[in-house]
């Protein structure tokens, strides 16, 4: 096993991905920014841009709200190696 692929999660795709997810269930960022209580709307650009990801509870919720599984939001890339 000197050269085993494990999934990365690519935040960038991931991003690009939330942001069609938003426009496919008529969603803005100031929607996402009432139904997780953000005083500031920036931690949702950080997702959008690929800057950072959901947590765990906030991907919860993004699933409900865009009635998919939390796997048709993450976007894996099976590039890394080890």
């Amino acid at each position: 096993m000197d050269h085993f692929v494990y999934p990365v999660i690519s935040l960038i795709r991931t991003g690009k991905n939330i942001s069609f997810l938003m426009e496919q269930s008529h969603l803005r960022v100031k929607d996402l920014q009432e139904v997780f209580a953000f005083e500031h709307p920036q931690a949702i650009y950080k997702w959008l841009r690929g800057d950072s990801l959901p947590s765990i509870d906030n991907l919860v919720v993004l699933s409900q709200l865009f009635d998919v599984p939390i796997d048709r939001i993450l976007v894996i890339d099976e590039m890394g190696k080890k």
